[in-house]
This record gives C-alpha cells, sequence and structure tokens, in this order.
C-alpha cells in the first residue's frame, strides 16, 4: 500500500510539472457551456453534482482557479472550496470569502457564483489584482441532495432545490459554535485556513412583501465593535449601497419583521455566534449575509445576487487598506480590553428613518379561519420614511481572564479548541491554584427542542476565589491569542451562545448524592452543634420565609447544601479562570 502511494504521488508530481498540462486562462470555457440556470432561461438551479462538475471543468481548463475537497459533511461526502486567485496577485491581497447553499433551497448564490466564475475565468469580468476569491460552492450538501419542488411553499422558483436541514436536520446556521455537524467542522478548517477580512452568505428572505429584490444584513456592527464597526457602518456599507443605487438596485437593510408591516419600523438582526457571520465577527471578519426577496422572479434574484457580489469585491478592494488596518486594530483593542461586553440587545431609544419602498397592507377578514389577515398590495406601492432600529448595547459584560483552565475529561470542549485553531498547553504534573470558580445560581431551558438541544438562556453565576488541584493533562488556554473573542463567548456561561448554555455541560445540573430525611435530622443537628453561625442563619431563615419554615424537606435540604456532605460538582462549573 506504501509503495502504491508512493508511485501515486510522484505520478501526480510528474503532471503536474509537465509543461504540457499547463491550462490557458484564456480557453477557460468553451461559449456552448452552459449552467441550469443558462440552459432553463433562470428557471432552474443546478443540482450538487452539476455544481461540483461545473468547477471541476473550469479548474481543468484555468491555472487561476482550484477545486479542492476539505474534510467530509454529515451525509459523506466531501464540503469544495473553490479559489480564484489572479495571475499576478499583490502583496497581502484582501480575501474574501463566499459561502453558498447553507440553506439549499435559497439558491440564488449558487448560481450566483457560478456566474460569478464563470465570468472571470472567460474574462467577462476582471478580479482585481488585490483580492483573492475563495468560494463554498454548496455548504449543506445533504440538504441539496435532498432536492424537491414543494418545501419552499412561498417562494418564486425555481421549479426545484434542496432542503433547509441537512442529511441529519440541522439548520447549518445555528451550528455554527456548537458544532453537532461535520459541516460546521469542514466550514472552520476553511474559514481558518482563508482567514477572510470580508465573508458573504448568500440567502433568501421571507416575512414581509416589500419592493427590493436585494436586501443587505451585515453583522451587527456595535457587537462587532472597535475600527471595524466603524468602518462597516460609515464606510462599507455606504459604499456598497451608493454603487448598487448607481447600478438601478435599490437595497436596503434586512427587513426584521414577520407577517406585519415594515411600516412599524423594524430592528437590525442580532446575529449572535450561533449564526455564520456571528461566528467569523469573532475572529474580526467583516461579514454579511444577502437577502434576496423569495417573491421575486428567481431570474431576477440570481441577477441580483451577482451583481451584489461584484458590488461587494470592488468595495473591499477599494478600501482595502483601511478594512485590513481595522482588522488588526480589532485584534489590538481586544487583546487590551480589561472587560468584554456580552449579550447585545437593541436599544429602542437610538434609531434613523430610513427611506423604504414598500406596500400597502390591507386588512381582511380571512375566508379559512374567518379571523384578520393581512395582504401587502402590489398594485400600492408607496416610498416612506421608516424607524430603523440599529444601535445595539451589551446587557453583561465579564472582567477578561488571563486563561481559561479546561480539565482534561471535558474533551468535546477541547475537540473544538482544536478545530478552531486555538493555542493551549497541557499541565505536566499535577498542580495547585489559586482561581476564580463559577456557581450556576439560575438558569431557564427551554421546553421544546432546538437544533437537538434544549437550550438554556438567563443563565446567572457567581464567583468566588479558591485554591483547586489540577491534575497533568488538564488544558490551561491563555486568553492572549487571535481567538479571545471566541474563547470568552464559549467558555464564559453568562454568553448567550456559550457552551453551557448549549448544554455542553449539563451533567453539573443534576445532584448525584442526597440524604435520607430519617437519619440526616440527627446528623442536622450535629452540624449545628459544631456550627452556630450556621444555625444562626437557618433560623433567620425560618423566621423570614414562611413557605420554607412549612416545608421540612426544604428546610433539611439547605441544611445538606450548606454542609461538607454536599457534593462539590453540582452546580460547579468546570473550567474556571485564571486571574494573576
Amino acid at each position: 500500500m506504501l509503495r502504491y502511494c508512493l508511485l501515486l504521488s510522484l505520478t501526480i508530481c510528474f503532471i503536474a510539472c509537465d509543461p504540457s498540462t499547463k491550462k490557458k486562462p484564456s480557453d477557460a470555457l468553451s461559449e456552448d457551456f452552459k449552467i441550469g440556470f443558462e440552459r432553463t432561461d433562470g428557471d432552474s438551479t443546478s443540482t450538487y453534482p452539476e455544481v461540483i462538475q461545473f468547477y471541476k471543468y473550469l479548474a481543468d481548463k484555468d491555472d487561476r482557479i482550484t477545486l479542492e475537497e476539505v474534510y467530509e459533511t454529515d451525509i459523506g461526502k466531501p464540503l469544495h472550496l473553490v479559489k480564484f486567485i489572479p495571475a499576478e496577485v499583490q502583496d497581502n491581497p484582501l480575501k474574501f470569502l463566499i459561502n453558498n447553499g447553507i440553506h439549499p433551497g435559497e439558491s440564488d448564490g449558487i448560481d450566483a457564483t457560478m456566474l460569478l466564475f464563470k465570468a472571470l475565468s472567460n474574462n467577462e469580468w476582471a478580479l482585481p489584482d488585490a483580492v483573492e476569491l475563495y468560494a463554498i460552492p454548496v455548504y449543506n450538501v445533504g440538504g441539496a441532495l435532498n432536492r424537491n419542488s414543494t418545501s419552499r411553499v412561498n417562494q418564486n422558483g425555481p421549479a426545484a432545490y434542496g432542503f433547509r436541514g441537512n442529511a441529519r436536520n440541522f439548520d447549518l446556521n445555528r451550528d455554527f459554535i456548537k458544532s453537532d455537524t461535520k459541516n460546521s467542522k469542514a466550514f472552520y478548517s476553511i474559514f481558518h485556513q482563508v482567514n477572510p477580512d470580508v465573508f458573504v452568505d448568500t440567502h433568501v428572505s421571507n416575512g414581509a412583501d416589500y419592493q427590493y429584490t436585494l436586501t443587505h444584513l451585515f453583522t451587527q456592527h456595535n457587537k462587532l465593535g472597535g475600527e471595524l464597526s466603524r468602518h462597516l457602518e460609515t464606510k462599507f456599507i455606504p459604499a456598497v449601497e451608493n454603487q448598487l443605487s448607481e447600478k438601478d438596485w435599490e437595497i436596503t437593510p434586512y427587513v426584521n419583521v414577520n407577517n406585519e408591516s415594515p411600516e412599524k419600523g423594524f430592528t437590525q438582526f442580532n446575529d449572535s455566534p450561533r449564526y455564520s457571520t456571528g461566528y467569523t465577527a469573532l475572529w474580526n471578519t467583516l461579514g454579511l449575509m444577502i437577502e434576496t426577496h423569495m417573491l421575486k422572479p428567481y431570474p431576477k434574484r440570481v441577477e441580483g445576487t451577482l451583481e451584489m457580489l461584484k458590488t461587494l469585491v470592488q468595495v473591499s478592494q477599494q478600501q482595502k487598506t483601511s478594512i485590513q488596518e481595522a482588522r488588526k486594530q480589532n485584534v489590538q483593542a481586544f487583546a487590551k480590553a480589561k472587560t468584554y461586553p456580552l449579550n447585545f440587545q437593541v436599544d429602542s431609544s437610538s434609531y434613523r428613518r430610513l427611506e423604504f419602498l414598500g406596500y400597502e397592507l390591507e386588512n381582511l377578514t380571512s375566508e379559512i379561519t374567518k379571523l384578520p389577515r393581512i395582504k401587502f398590495r402590489r398594485d400600492k406601492p408607496y416610498e416612506k420614511e421608516v424607524s430603523y432600529y440599529n444601535v445595539f448595547k451589551p446587557t453583561d459584560s465579564v472582567v477578561v481572564p488571563k486563561a481559561y483552565i479546561i480539565p482534561k475529561q471535558w474533551s468535546s470542549i477541547v475537540e473544538l479548541m482544536n478545530w478552531n485553531n486555538i493555542d493551549y498547553e497541557r499541565f505536566a504534573k499535577d498542580t495547585v491554584m489559586e482561581v476564580e470558580e463559577y456557581s450556576i445560581v439560575d438558569f431557564k431551558t427551554r421546553r421544546t427542542a432546538y437544533e437537538g438541544h434544549y437550550l438554556h438562556s438567563g443563565t446567572k453565576v457567581r464567583s468566588k476565589q479558591v485554591q483547586k488541584n489540577f491534575s497533568q493533562g488538564d488544558v490551561l488556554v491563555n486568553t492572549n491569542q487571535p481567538g479571545l473573542r471566541y474563547l470568552i463567548e464559549t467558555l464564559e456561561p453568562v454568553a448567550v451562545d456559550s457552551f453551557f448554555n448549549w448544554n455542553f455541560f449539563d451533567s453539573i445540573l443534576q445532584q448525584k448524592e442526597g440524604f435520607s430525611p430519617y437519619v440526616f435530622e440527627d446528623l442536622a443537628i450535629e452540624i449545628f452543634n459544631n456550627n452556630p453561625e450556621l444555625k444562626a442563619k437557618f433560623e433567620e431563615k425560618q423566621n423570614t420565609e414562611p413557605e420554607f419554615a412549612k416545608n421540612w424537606y426544604a428546610q433539611l435540604d439547605w441544611i445538606h447544601k450548606h454542609s461538607n456532605s454536599y457534593e462539590k460538582a453540582h452546580l460547579t462549573y468546570p473550567v474556571v479562570r485564571v486571574l494573576n
């Protein structure tokens, strides 16, 4: 087997080095090569095998284009990464990454990116030589293979498309932190390999009707933070909007309403780290989703996505130096910060007036339910000012620790550290250290399943300094590294998308040892005899809390939990913080 692999490697090397095999960019595509979208005059989107075949064809014909397989997905097929690198790329190029088909029923970006690469290969559109272009042709491979014509019940084309859930029925745009799928791990590999300056995820939206084909959903700028936030809000977004408008493509922020009129105003979408752009923001990447409108004709949506991709590339090239400098400044600012903001919510006191192109809303009585319903009147378009809420503020914050310590038995956490290029070291021997330890004091849990989890929220903790024993092999993770934001957002229990809130530590929520009341009664007397202060606190609680005074079990349980018999692991968060 080893001899075979060596021979194969040598054969590949000889082929690669043979001048006769050199590809010619000018002969990239024959004129009669058409993707499914072109062959059907915009009625269809390509199947997954057709998409991969298309990029293989390009890569075989054009030296500037490569296609590689990166890890596997839940369906057992690999995730692909296609690259277009200009023949003479400048030093320190801006890296631009497109992600398509996270929801394969929203196929606009799949076709638009194919058309973009075809235009590049045929030299019909030039990529600036300061930009390297990367794309994931289809992220949700399993969903793309689950092809149908019915699941996007309200969408205006194409004729057939993929399904939202992946091979294990996960919504991949909720999986970027918890990483239940192989798809997300493959994405980690691509994202950290490329380290994009700009990231674009292509989608199709619903929720309300309006005149726009194109909407944009940039990562929430306050949450992005620092100089990159200011650049995004004051330079990048206005340039994209203005240049699209000059091309007769009007665009608006993503219309974040559902089954109601945008006239009432709407807020920016809060893309926490479970979402693609929320995850990429943790690495100080400027990110956005393109959201076309599902009720517009499919050819128009693909055309709009293509034009927006071109515009985004052009603006990125024009602002290359500023974007890259802003990213550096963000990294430096967060590295120096004493505290880190968490859990952003909209500031309802701050908004701006936005010129909006909508349709009048008519209130009707449903023929089906006999109850009120709404209808958007496309025969009554309007241009009105609406309130747009795009200022968010943190509701929590934490002091940035010097390091976290993860006990080695929590191997699933350490595995995700590996996937996300987090540097750490292991204790070479058993060690005693002073650390900050959290106790979980409150949280709420969903009553229905959400993406395979019963998610926690509203988590509250209490901290204390303790001397703690650590074993050889336990993991010490210094926060002074590029993954600082990822570490805080995942390891701080109060963070909205922390590993605690995603149920990674639920075993600590169950008490494993208890007491037999008839035996513990006598032991409780002994505990009080040895600890008069505890007895005084107990009696005060009896006198001030009537419900407690009437509940004999609650009283014994309180004594047990304040004794040396109470297990240390219950509600004790196992990841600790090193402050000094």
